[in-house]
């Protein structure tokens, strides 16, 4: 099994989900982050007065997925994602050893 984790833009939320689920994921976590790589920030005013915006809002999409499928995965993701311009983002795929059902205490189970 493996974590692929997302670092999107927050208007390509949906569009990264319902890729997903044409390939049979549905079970996803998203969540806001602030960060920044190549795109840097840039400046913004407010109440007249100049500022620079370093951490640009994103959203982190997190699911975990079999090892069949990481590939699928990783390319739904990108074509849904990607505008073609600095700041759409990164993928990070990590290992996971196991995973258990809270409300059962199932272990592994997909």
């Amino acid at each position: 099994m493996k974590l692929i984790k997302s670092i999107v833009r927050p208007n390509k939320v949906d569009e990264v989900r319902e890729a997903l689920e044409k390939i049979g994921i549905s079970g996803l976590t998203a969540t806001e982050v602030r960060g920044h790589g190549k795109q840097k920030g840039h400046t913004a005013i407010y109440r007249g007065k100049e500022y620079s915006v370093s951490l640009l809002p994103k959203m982190e999409i997190e699911v975990v997925v079999s090892d069949s499928i990481v590939d699928e995965a990783i390319k739904a993701i990108v074509r849904a994602a990607k505008t073609g311009e600095i700041g759409d983002g990164r993928v990070f795929v990590l290992p996971v050893e196991q995973t258990y059902r809270i409300r059962t205490g199932e272990r592994d189970q997909l």
